[in-house]
């Protein structure tokens, strides 16, 4: 589900400066705590915040070495940083913002101001995250992109990697698409894919799973915490939801109507796998699927190796 309110990582060692912040801030927003750069960075990393409110004086790791870090990951690097500390020199604020913070608050805060700022910067942070998500969106069809789908896999497959958790992969492709386009024209093609591409989109109803298009007529389903059973199951909705549309094509091998060929691929990921192996699973589940005759699911097992089961509608 999506989040109700934004979520802010307060890192302080001392525990007063926690309880103040959280009392000013949290009836507005979701407080995580941190009480070393350690535990910020760690934290940061598994929980994504939408905001860091970094002390800089801490043991082992200050601030800036903590904000040196999280600006320094793909995974973090994008998370606006305000430091709020008793340190209250130019030099120091300075460097605060030369290792990536965006603001820098001295101690002692006005609430008021304190809440300002949050409020703006997080402001500024969803005006740059709407016009990042239109950068990861298809333009035909408005599904995800493959930029979108590879930065979304990684993801998924370092959650999985850490939950040891299944992670699903559906690969699609419709079949005969190439005689369609010769056939009924580009323009027909286009409107069949975006037909294609919505009726997709309605086949899953987690907010965290994703539909993308993977290239061409190609299409993927990624579901994060889904076991081959699981995925085996969105694939057959998905095979029956493209055969009610009932969407024409008279140069097809498969039947008399727009069809589609489906690999799926389930993995607990382990240290040392990449994400290419779960893709390259589906893939040659999905051409065992049109060797096969098309308008079929296949699945790959666990060893990515041998062909675990077959349907075709």
């Amino acid at each position: 589900m999506p989040k109700l309110k934004p979520t802010l990582l307060i890192a302080d060692d001392t525990a007063t400066n926690i309880e103040l912040l959280d009392a000013v801030l949290g009836s507005d927003y979701e407080i995580l705590f941190a009480t070393s750069g350690a535990e910020a960075v760690e934290l940061a990393i598994a929980e994504t915040p939408d905001l860091i409110l970094l002390d800089v004086m801490m043991p082992e790791m200050d601030g800036f070495e903590t904000c040196t870090r999280l600006k320094a990951d793909r995974r973090t690097a994008e998370i606006p940083v305000i430091f709020v500390t008793a340190l209250n020199r130019e030099a120091e604020e300075t460097r605060g913002l030369e290792v990536g913070a965006i603001d820098f608050i001295s101690k002692p805060f006005s609430s008021a101001v304190i809440r300002a700022r949050v409020r703006n910067h997080l402001e500024l942070k969803r005006q740059r995250d709407t016009l990042r998500g239109l950068s990861f969106l298809d333009g035909l069809t408005g599904l995800a992109n493959r930029r979108r789908l590879d930065q979304f896999l990684d993801q998924e497959w370092r959650r999985s990697l850490r939950s040891h958790s299944p992670l699903s992969l559906i690969l699609m492709d419709i079949d005969c698409f190439k005689d369609f386009n010769d056939t009924a024209g580009h323009l027909a093609g286009d409107d069949c894919l975006r037909k294609i591409a919505h009726t997709l989109q309605t086949s899953v109803h987690r907010a965290g799973d994703l539909i993308a298009r993977y290239g061409g007529e190609e299409f993927v389903c990624v579901l994060p915490e889904t076991d081959a059973a699981g995925a085996y199951a969105v694939a057959e909705k998905i095979q029956s939801l493209i055969a009610a549309l009932a969407l024409p094509h008279p140069r097809s091998s498969a039947g008399p109507f727009i069809t589609l060929s489906l690999g799926v691929a389930t993995h607990i990921v382990s240290p040392g796998e990449s994400p290419e192996s779960l893709l390259k699973a589906a893939d040659l589940a999905m051409y065992r699927a049109k060797d096969a005759g098309r308008n079929r699911v296949v699945t790959w097992n666990e060893g990515f190796g041998a062909l675990a089961r077959t349907t075709s509608k």
